[in-house]
């Protein structure tokens, strides 16, 4: 009897510590975020990755990417630098940057692999990934209402498919 009990209570205990995660108890959060100093300077600026590891150098703006996606479908492994206006209340699993031309851009997160601080809107992200056009039908539409905790109006106000913009990160920077 001892010998099995050694193993069974090793294995539990390993997953019990595999799961846990600080920042979130009350689900298990699957990324690999760093917090990194920034390189400004000044030595305060801080941020933190997500996903694949990417850097900012090159990250465009939304403006010059619309400009590009209006002769194409999609943009492949393009960079991509905005101010959150909003993430997924649930669990972080998307958000939306801000654009000037009007709608926000829905970043999604490849694989489902990783997501972002719930509290990140009003700062600043870089995100690497394929950018393109989608038709949001009205389920889908609404199922992104009830996760940015929208009111049953609002919801309900939803009756027809949408084109908007969209972006699939591979990686994330949260500055």
């Amino acid at each position: 009897m001892k010998r099995l009990f050694i193993p069974v209570l090793a294995a539990a205990a390993f997953a019990v510590s595999s799961c846990y995660n600080g920042n979130n108890a009350n689900f298990p959060v699957i990324n690999n975020a760093e917090t990194h100093d920034g390189h400004d300077g000044h030595g305060k600026a801080k941020e933190e990755h997500f996903g694949e590891k990417i850097s900012a150098a090159g990250a465009i703006t939304t403006a010059d990417i619309l400009a590009q996606l209006g002769s194409h479908d999609s943009l492949e492994n393009i960079k991509l630098t905005a101010e959150i206006e909003s993430v997924c209340q649930v669990k972080g699993c998307w958000m939306k940057l801000k654009n000037a031309a009007g709608e926000p851009i829905r970043v999604s997160f490849k694989d489902y692999a990783f997501f972002v601080p719930k509290d990140a809107a009003g700062k600043t992200a870089v995100v690497q990934g394929k950018a393109y056009k989608e038709v949001l039908s009205v389920d889908m539409q609404k199922h992104y209402a009830e996760d940015a905790g929208k009111s049953k109006e609002e919801i309900a106000a939803i009756t027809g498919p949408k084109t908007e913009y969209s972006f699939e990160a591979s990686g994330v920077i949260i500055k």
